[in-house]
């Protein structure tokens, strides 16, 4: 079994389902705010304009949501992944009584684990800021040409 299996399993996933949640929570907040305004308000163009500005906003702080909720998971994950490796050199640990090279080798690979999992959840983490800030960003385009 490769080292690094889990933490690269579990960082491939966490980059997928938050590219995915803020594409999709993209997609479903611009859908509702663009294309279905209300239309008896089209003779006054402020007031649809106010009514956009609202969904934008609307669409920003669920992208904050969104981007907070996949950050903690990513966070449970590395939480996780920092258990088991504990708990696996602790279980060598107990069945190896003189410090042998298997255990040694047990704790050199927890902390290997331990520091991957940090690395690719900062990575992670910069990835759905990244996202959020694109999205965030299309947002502010968006209103930006309804306002003009």
């Amino acid at each position: 079994m490769k080292r690094n299996y889990l933490t690269k399993g579990l960082s491939t996933v966490g980059r997928f389902l938050a590219t995915t949640l803020f594409c999709v929570l993209a997609v479903a907040f611009v859908w509702q705010g663009a294309f279905f305004s209300n239309i008896a308000a089209m003779a006054n163009p402020a007031v649809n304009l106010i009514a956009e500005a609202d969904a934008g906003d609307q669409v920003k702080n669920k992208v904050d949501e969104g981007a907070e909720a996949a950050k903690n998971f990513v966070r449970d994950s590395q939480d996780k992944v920092k258990q088991t490796a504990r708990k696996n050199a602790s279980k060598v640990d107990e069945a190896t009584d003189n410090g042998n090279l298997i255990e040694r080798k047990a704790k050199t690979d927890k902390a290997t684990i331990e520091k991957r999992a940090n690395e690719d959840a900062a990575k992670t983490q910069k990835v759905i800021d990244k996202e959020k800030n694109a999205v965030q960003g299309v947002v502010d385009k968006i209103k930006d040409a309804f306002s003009n």
